[in-house]
């Protein structure tokens, strides 16, 4: 009987790990959570609640809550605070998910047409 960490390792999943990840999640039927992160600590206590019951999990950033993330005292003038927030943010998510022994995905919430400019931001920044 094979498990999760028998399809992929711990750590940010990407490529074809990431449709391993799917497929294995349709076939025992299980959702993956996605929880929306605005600081060290929501990203810790996700991680920290996914290592608990052994689950995969989805870090989101929406791009508020990576402006809130990079600090509320910057101007986000051209997106520049969300944009340093969310890249900020899954540098962090990098740097710490495989002490948490599970898969995660880092994935952008909800980009409106409107927010395409802070979406080519976190693109460029990386």
């Amino acid at each position: 009987k094979m498990g999760l960490l028998d399809i992929v390792s711990p750590g940010v999943v990407t490529g074809k790990n990431l449709l391993r990840l799917f497929e294995y999640a349709r076939e025992k039927k299980f959702a993956i959570p996605a929880i929306n992160c605005t600081s060290t600590s929501t990203i810790n206590a996700a991680l920290e609640a996914a290592r608990d019951i052994n689950s995969p999990i989805i870090i989101q950033f929406s791009q508020g809550g990576s402006a809130y993330f990079a600090g509320k005292g910057l101007d986000n003038k051209n997106q520049e605070a969300s944009i340093i927030g969310a890249v900020a943010g899954a540098q962090y998510v990098r740097a710490v998910v495989k002490a948490y022994g599970i898969p995660v995905i880092v994935h952008s919430d909800h980009c409106a047409k409107k927010l395409l400019p802070w979406f080519d931001g976190i693109i460029q920044l990386q």
